[in-house]
């Protein structure tokens, strides 16, 4: 462990380096942390690398404590390396003499600390409000689920929504807008480069790829490799690689076993839960009111952004309607369980909440005289099989409203309906 000196260097430099960062672009998330801000539980924010957790920090520290009443410690700091649970009684006594009495600690990257969960419960019992990101959703649902059980509420940092992106190219949206040809030009040609390059924010910013590839990098090593004591890095690589390539299409882990010549299935479903555990993709099942048949069916997964579709996958060409999915299932809600359905034919999004079935989304590039009965067909099966009357298809850019018996289908954009719902 440090000395007090060196460790009030590290504190103060902290401090002054979150106080420093540009509050950036407000997120959509910031309305979630003000409704829970009263609560006393710990607000955990999670999600990928690079997402934003830190700046969202910055803007909750700003709003809500005016830049003063809070301690800050990041856990991604080399000189914290060796940072243990033990030590937070001396951490707490130097930022006391540093910043005074606080009751409020945000503590970023707190996976790096082992039983971190120890002081925070031990600080909550004597009223300590505490904001903690980590990158590692199991390891961070593993530890708080045993100390800090029904004591924490979790939020995700997306990547920015297309909201969020069109904010940070300095166009203010209003709702009129998707009247006024000039201004409908104008979303269409953001969404066009969205759609594309996603929504991570230091890429959007910077414009390098070079910023994709070293976070995907750093999951895959820093996140997964170093993490799970994996050896066989290369299949892990080339596992990870053929997801990407094959976003949105079936597989089985089965396959996936022969096709990459791993030793087990069971190493398959591993490798894949880290890949989602550290937000980077996420598998969706066939639903099935069967909770088994939905574990052993087929299973097709998504990329939680565009941006690394281009950086990881092996296709040389884009394939703009898987692309587009990938979008529109990123921009689902968070609060629904979403899953394919298929039998003869098939639907791309069914989303379950409450165990009650509220939407059902087909996604197509363009319906045209090849594939509009197979889409049209798709979403009506669903709908039939689900007993909704309504269903959406979104397409690039086209929009209409479908009469089908008694089941009504509306056509949108992406765009509009990202903009507008």
């Amino acid at each position: 462990m440090l000395s007090k000196e060196e460790l009030k260097r590290v504190l103060i430099s902290q401090r002054e380096a979150i106080l420093k960062k540009p509050t950036g672009i407000e997120r959509e998330v910031l309305s979630s942390v003000e409704k829970k801000i009263k609560l006393p539980h710990i607000l955990v924010i999670t999600g990928i690398r690079r997402s934003g957790k830190s700046t969202l920090l910055r803007q909750i520290i700003k709003r809500f404590y005016n830049d003063e009443d809070f301690y800050y410690i990041n856990f991604e700091d080399e000189r914290l390396l060796d940072f243990d649970a033990k030590d937070f009684d001396k951490v707490y006594e130097t930022l006391i003499e540093l910043f005074g009495e606080q009751k409020t600690f945000f503590l970023d990257e707190i996976q790096n600390v082992n039983r971190f969960e120890t002081f925070v419960r031990r600080f909550y019992d004597s009223g300590f409000k505490f904001y903690i990101t980590g990158s590692s959703a199991r390891l961070l649902s593993r530890e708080l689920g045993t100390k800090l059980t029904g004591r924490h509420l979790d939020i995700t940092v997306k990547p920015f929504s297309f909201h969020e992106f069109l904010k940070l190219r300095g166009f203010e949206f209003e709702e009129n807008m998707v009247y006024i040809t000039e201004k409908t030009a104008r979303i269409k040609s953001y969404f066009d480069e969205y759609l594309i390059k996603g929504g991570m924010p230091e890429y959007l910013i910077y414009d390098d790829l070079e910023i994709l590839t070293r976070i995907y990098e750093d999951i895959v090593v820093k996140d997964i490799v170093v993490r799970y004591g994996i050896d066989n890095i290369a299949q892990l690589r080339e596992l990870y690689q053929y997801l990407v390539t094959n976003v949105s299409n079936r597989f089985s882990f089965n396959s996936l076993k022969k096709l990459i010549g791993l030793g087990s299935v069971n190493t398959i479903k591993s490798y894949i839960s880290y890949l989602e555990e550290t937000y980077f993709a996420k598998a969706i099942s066939k639903f099935d009111y069967s909770l088994k048949k939905q574990i052993i069916n087929n299973k097709k997964i998504y990329v939680l952004d565009n941006g690394f579709i281009q950086t990881v996958s092996a296709k040389l060409t884009k394939d703009f309607g898987i692309i587009l999915e990938n979008l529109v299932f990123n921009s689902l809600d968070n609060s629904h369980e979403i899953f394919y359905y298929s039998n003869k034919r098939e639907c791309d999004f069914i989303l379950v909440k409450n165990r009650n079935i509220n939407s059902i989304i087909q996604v197509a590039w363009e319906l045209n005289n090849e594939n509009k009965e197979r889409e049209i067909e798709g979403i009506t099966a669903a709908m039939k099989k689900f007993h909704l009357k309504t269903g959406i298809i979104l397409t690039y850019d086209q929009e209409d409203e479908l009469k089908i018996k008694s089941k009504r289908i509306i056509v949108k954009p992406v765009w509009k309906w990202l903009v507008l719902g």
